[in-house]
């Protein structure tokens, strides 16, 4: 049987997915259960202790399928990336609700009333997917995923669902100044590839999480010789662990743990850091 990136398909040494039958060797194979994200953002760990490393996150009305579920955690598989990790079972709803709409800012509040002076109940991302089931004044009342759940976004703040931003580049700069996060995916914190896979997705272009993944299936190969490319604006730049985008021929735009921001920086600067750290230069570069 071929060895399948557990990132990307569920299964472990004592379950798998019941897609994965025939692929994978485990005692027990189960089909899983539809769910959907109920908080602005929950954290997906690569085991199931609040200890464990943070691999990524979900985002509120994101769906997933929960494969097995113990002690408060769940073992999922995120719908829309193929992201498998552990969950706290506290942020998955069952009632799965159609989006409507998703949200078209870094960040807005969820009220429970139809004012800005009511404490928020929570806050909610870009690209997060919501079910709008009625306006009133500036506000659109929103329904998640759990019974009762739900409160009221500024209306402004929502596009219709399909609606798309091209300019994926215009995207990522509203993140500018935003921390770096290991395995962040909100403008809270968040890493080189979740910046990039967030920026595709108000352009409508699906991505996978994790840069390496990105590396091998985003557009089409761009020649790098000798570890240095010449891209063209909106390139992908990829070097060991890390992407890029290139905002023009001498410049990118990234999350980085250099700065533990999001920033624009010459290329050359990126170059000559990769070097040093790994001896080599640009891996490979993507075009779309």
């Amino acid at each position: 049987m071929s060895t399948l990136d557990p990132r990307l398909h569920a299964y472990r040494a004592d379950l798998a997915a019941e897609s994965l039958r025939g692929q994978v060797g485990a005692p027990r194979y189960v089909a899983g259960r539809p769910a959907q994200v109920v908080r602005g953002i929950a954290d997906v760990r690569r085991n199931p202790a609040a200890s464990a490393p943070l691999d990524t996150q979900l985002l509120c009305g994101e769906q997933v399928t929960v494969y097995d579920e113990a002690d408060g955690w769940a073992w999922v598989q995120n719908a829309s990336d193929g992201y498998v990790g552990y969950v706290e079972s506290a942020a998955l709803g069952a009632e799965a609700q159609a989006p409507t709409h998703s949200v078209a800012v870094l960040r807005t509040f969820l009220y429970p009333e139809p004012s800005i002076k009511t404490p928020p109940l929570d806050c909610l991302s870009m690209t997060s997917p919501v079910t709008v089931v009625g306006t009133k004044g500036p506000f659109s009342e929103v329904r998640l995923a759990a019974p009762g759940s739900g409160g009221w976004i500024y209306s402004c703040h929502l596009a219709a669902a399909g609606a798309v931003v091209p300019d994926y580049l215009a995207t990522a700069r509203q993140f500018l100044g935003a921390p770096y996060l290991w395995g962040g995916r909100n403008s809270l914190g968040l890493d080189c590839s979740a910046l990039v896979q967030l920026a595709l997705a108000r352009a409508g272009i699906p991505c996978l999480r994790d840069s390496y993944m990105q590396e091998t299936t985003l557009g089409t190969a761009v020649p790098v010789d000798a570890g240095r490319c010449v891209p063209r604006r909106g390139d992908f730049i990829y070097s060991p662990g890390h992407v890029a985008m290139a905002w023009d021929e001498g410049t990118v735009l990234h999350a980085t743990g250099h700065t533990m921001l999001v920033v624009i920086e010459p290329l050359a600067d990126l170059l000559q850091r990769v070097m040093a750290e790994s001896g080599g230069g640009f891996t490979a570069a993507r075009r779309l």
